[in-house]
């Protein structure tokens, strides 16, 4: 049964979609300057480096994170490297708008995968909350015009990204079942860094496959100095350590749905940086996916 939502779990679980909703606009505006998966490498190198003076003890000798590498080297492959690589990977062949449409099913995956694997029910209030939260999503990519859902077209990246949404549903569930001592795990610092070391690992592999293929290249400057800077201190340390800690304080599923509100978040950052005024169907889809939230929440 889902736990009921309160104020300081819905803020943590809300937080993460934020910061990443930036990361979405502060990623536009350098994607010129660093390939894409020279970009994931750096942003969690960084984020590493920021973690080590107060989680270093997490790497010694005798570590927790030793005696499961295995488990937090899949959690680092799956939340770290694969979901921002088939990302970016979809974005190659795919439009932003197929992108996120696709994304939207998160909260079908969560539900999913927790009844396939872990025996979770699937109540009608989730199904309900899920429609409406999908709904949201729709109305503010769309703008409002349904008519351009007639449009689309499927293409590779589209698929590249339904696999991203599959890996990161179940890393999301995988967080819940880290293995480890409770005081390890209630360290949100040696949690995440447990994680990053592994991740950046992968990373790295696969930024040498894109050099390898030729798809690198990195324009130096303070531009991309600060981007970078805050894609490790928000939308990498600061959303991941929201996301960690508001799942395990409700559960999965509940937390899916929050994930519908990056496109909201985006599209309104958006307006903010070109200086446009909100329009009404930005308070309709937020009204939607506030309301699927609550509705797939509620005992």
């Amino acid at each position: 049964m889902t736990a009921p939502l309160n104020l300081g779990t819905a803020a943590l679980l809300t937080a993460a979609p934020l910061l990443w909703a930036g990361n979405a606009i502060v990623g536009r505006l350098v994607h010129d300057l660093i390939s894409p998966f020279a970009l994931n490498f750096v942003r969690w190198t960084l984020a590493v480096l920021l973690l080590l003076p107060i989680a270093w003890r997490v790497l010694a000798k005798g570590s927790p994170l030793w005696q499961h590498w295995r488990a937090y080297a899949v959690l680092g492959f799956l939340g770290i490297a694969c979901y921002n690589s088939l990302l970016y990977l979809s974005l190659k062949t795919s439009s932003p708008l197929n992108v996120t449409l696709v994304s939207a099913s998160m909260p079908i995956w969560m539900m999913g995968l927790g009844r396939l694997f872990w025996g979770t029910s699937i109540s009608g209030r989730q199904i309900v909350g899920a429609l409406l939260s999908i709904a949201g999503v729709v109305l503010v990519l769309t703008r409002g015009d349904i008519d351009v859902l007639r449009h689309l077209r499927l293409v590779p990246g589209d698929l590249f990204m339904l696999l991203a949404t599959l890996l990161w549903s179940l890393y999301t569930w995988l967080l819940t079942k880290a293995p480890g001592p409770q005081e390890f795990k209630s360290d949100w610092a040696a949690f995440l860094l447990a994680q990053l070391v592994f991740g950046v690992l992968w990373s790295g592999l696969l930024t040498g496959a894109e050099i390898g293929l030729g798809g690198f290249h990195l324009t130096p400057g303070w531009p991309l100095a600060a981007a970078l800077l805050f894609i490790a201190i928000g939308p990498a340390i600061l959303a991941y350590r929201c996301w960690g800690a508001g799942v395990r304080r409700s559960n999965p599923t509940v937390a899916g749905f929050f994930a519908n509100l990056i496109p909201l978040f985006t599209a309104i950052l958006s307006v903010l940086v070109l200086g446009q005024a909100p329009q009404l169907y930005h308070a309709g889809a937020f009204v939607l996916i506030v309301g699927g939230i609550w509705v797939a929440s509620r005992r």
